[in-house]
């Protein structure tokens, strides 16, 4: 096929496709999946090898959030029942990072919910890392918390946070559609916040709100434009309580192309599979591999993923390999600038490296915030999986609580975490 040859090459050359193109991929047919699958596949071993980078959540505070987002459970108004309690103790939080470190996480995603930190809760994160980085010897910590105010970043980073995590969810058209009480230019705000202090920018999207083609092309190409290092792809799933409870418009083969079009769009990013991939793909998740580089490790925020150990089984079996510790996870002429940019306080990462994820020129806008204001480090990561045998595709309209388990152990509980 003429496109994705095209798609290739310029994924090769770390070259902006045309949106036209990038439509085009959305719009392949399921005859051509395995094909728009392999394509993706080169330009993603080409940047990261075979190698899988494994990251884990830990929700230091659960629930009663005063914003509105209508696809999370932990929003204003939500009647799902999710675990509800508030900041865990620095060592609570440190004993929950550990197994998923000694599951093989690389980057532990400290979350919590709420609009944004005030300095008191910074300063106890700060805590936080601090106790997870004395436990565990070389992990990277990326933070949640919301939205930032100045000089907040900066004070993270000083406190050993090495990236900061602020999804933009949607497109910049149908923002207002989905949440109310912020705007998508406060979540631009916060991710130019992190740049600027010298984290790495983690931003991504969830899928399957009910937005269009055009909508899913225009949020990925913002992400290109914000240029953060890595990308989660997050895929709803429809919270029982929650306005997007009958939102289920998702295929496996959709999921697939979707993460095929955004690894074309950022070839040398971070791509990483997040909440939603075991209802959505199921025992298409394997697939899913050939184009990301990155997976989130058991459970999510507030609902239940499959075992950590399945996770590791089915990296193996596919034929990837766990990302080890002394691995840089971006290729080297990004890490060159990511770690020039966080050399000067101040730097804007983005300003510099706009090149880097895609075309050579610079971005045209500033473009793309992110984040979840009530704070999912993958995207909102409430939407998470079922556990067992899951049913037939659901249809639109309809509810399934049945294919979401609610998260009753790990952070905030008395259970052991599934890690």
């Amino acid at each position: 096929m003429d496109l994705l040859n095209t798609l290739v090459d310029k994924g090769l050359r770390r070259e902006l496709p045309t949106r036209e193109e990038a439509l085009a991929v959305l719009a392949t047919s399921d005859d051509e999946l395995l094909d728009v699958v392999a394509a993706a596949g080169k330009v993603r071993r080409q940047w990261f090898g075979r190698r899988v980078k494994l990251n884990y959540l830990v929700n230091l505070k659960s629930g009663l959030c005063p914003e509105d987002c209508s696809y999370c459970s932990q929003r204003l108004g939500s009647k799902a029942e999710i675990l509800k309690y508030t900041w865990l103790k620095p060592e609570e939080a440190s004993e929950a990072a550990a197994a998923g470190v000694a599951g093989g996480a690389k980057r532990v995603c400290l979350v919590a919910s709420g609009r944004g930190p005030t300095d008191r809760d910074v300063d106890r994160v700060g805590k936080t890392i601090a106790a997870i980085k004395e436990q565990n010897e070389g992990v990277e910590v990326c933070a949640c918390l919301g939205l930032l105010s100045d000089g907040q970043a900066e004070r993270l980073r000083d406190a050993g946070a090495d990236a900061y995590n602020h999804n933009l969810n949607t497109s910049e058209a149908t923002y207002g559609q989905i949440t109310k009480t912020h705007t998508y230019a406060d979540r631009v705000d916060t991710v130019q916040k992190a740049h600027a202090a010298g984290l790495s920018a983690c931003s991504g999207l969830i899928a399957g709100m009910g937005e269009s083609d055009e909508d899913l092309v225009d949020v990925v190409y913002s992400l290109r434009e914000l240029d953060p290092d890595s990308v989660p792809v997050n895929f709803l799933i429809p919270f029982e309580g929650t306005p997007l409870a009958k939102e289920w418009n998702l295929t496996p083969q959709r999921a697939l192309r979707i993460l095929a079009m955004v690894r074309f769009v950022c070839p040398d990013v971070e791509v990483r599979l997040a909440g939603g991939r075991e209802v959505h793909l199921r025992t298409m998740q394997p697939l899913a591999l050939h184009l990301v580089n990155s997976i989130f490790l058991g459970d999510y925020l507030t609902s239940e993923g499959q075992a950590g150990q399945a996770d590791l089984d089915m990296i193996a079996d596919a034929g990837f390999e766990v990302e080890g510790a002394g691995t840089s996870t971006l290729p080297a002429h990004r890490s060159d600038i990511a770690a020039a940019a966080a050399a000067p306080a101040g730097s804007p990462c983005g300003s510099g490296a706009a090149s880097v994820c895609g075309s050579g020129s610079a971005p045209e806008s500033a473009g793309a915030g992110c984040g979840s204001a009530c704070g999912g480090c993958s995207g909102h990561a409430e939407p998470a999986a079922a556990v067992g045998e899951v049913p037939a595709q659901a249809e639109a309209g309809e509810v399934r609580p049945d294919l979401v388990a609610v998260r009753r152990r790990g952070a905030g509980t008395d259970l052991a975490p599934n890690a």
